[in-house]
């Protein structure tokens, strides 16, 4: 069995206590410096190596091994800042003339992918709300729009009467930074809209000349956590399980209008995304799944 060299504990023992000394590092984190530490130093051990002359490859092929065992990029990410903290102790103590692993770097992560649904998904969790009941017809209407304007729900429980325009079917919008825009919503969404104010609205309020456009008790805008708690209970009626976050409907939006050949910067115009970059994440999306739709239908996938 791999051991762990008597002065390589040492030196481990050694930095951890300057850490504790010097920056009154916690319990936990010298722990987690402990294990990394001691997991390296078992890697050189069986290797040859020693921890202040691990070798010019050591470090790499050790990355490499982990991420073959199936250790995430966040994981090799956290071992290495551990392993730069000691190499920089090292190296300030005297104990080496220069850092070995300085030349090291992590491939870039891959942006994660928000969670989305399928077309087909987004159909029957817009069909899920009982349309008997008013409340039923409110949250229809809310999963309407925010599915066709791609709203975040913050901006969706926020909206007033007066932000809403059916002639020309769109919906004023007011976004962080509390910068404004105006987003289309589209014939199904304008036709709900229109069947919710005729008939739904009024019955959910005490005065229905209070401004909140969905609103929930004493004739306030219904709340984001309300909300979520009422998508939650319509994906369970339409049989969606997989793990959804309160903007999923908006991640959908986004990657439907991509899948569909919309432009990347129209789409960040109606998101209301400040910067590009953070609207290209929903390319990956659309990359992800043209390549399971091609693994799955081509004939040679």
């Amino acid at each position: 069995m791999t051991t762990i060299a008597d002065e390589a504990l040492a030196l481990i023992e050694a930095c951890l206590d300057d850490l504790w000394l010097g920056e009154g590092a916690s319990d936990n984190t010298l722990a987690a410096y402990r294990r990394d530490l001691s997991a390296w130093a078992a890697w050189l051990d069986g290797r040859n190596a020693t921890l202040l002359a691990p070798g010019a490859e050591a470090l790499p092929a050790w990355l490499d091994a982990r991420r073959d065992d199936g250790y995430k990029l966040r994981s090799n990410a956290r071992l290495l800042s551990s392993l730069r903290r000691f190499y920089r102790w090292a190296l300030a103590e005297g104990r080496i003339d220069h850092d070995p692993i300085a030349e090291v770097k992590l491939p870039p992560a891959r942006p994660s992918l928000p969670d989305t649904l399928e077309e087909d998904e987004v159909e029957r969790l817009l069909a899920a709300p009982d349309l008997g009941s008013d409340l039923g017809l409110r949250d229809r209407t809310m999963l309407e729009v925010l599915y066709a304007a791609g709203l975040r729900v913050s901006e969706l429980v926020g909206l007033t009467t007066d932000a809403v325009n059916l002639r020309q079917g769109v919906v004023r919008v007011r976004g962080k930074g509390d910068k404004e825009r105006l987003v289309p919503l589209g014939e199904e969404a304008v036709d709900w809209l229109s069947r919710y104010l005729r008939t739904g609205r009024a019955a959910l309020m005490d005065d229905p000349s209070r401004p909140a456009l969905f609103p929930g008790r004493r004739d306030a805008c219904l709340t984001r956590q309300a909300f979520w708690h009422r998508i939650k209970a319509h994906a369970l009626v339409a049989g969606i399980d997989r793990p959804l976050s309160p903007h999923t409907l908006r991640h959908a939006f986004a990657t439907h209008l991509l899948n569909h050949g919309a432009n990347l910067r129209v789409v960040q115009l109606l998101l209301g995304h400040s910067d590009l970059s953070t609207t290209q994440i929903y390319t990956h999306v659309a990359q992800a799944r043209l390549e399971v739709l091609h693994a799955d239908h081509h004939p040679r996938g």
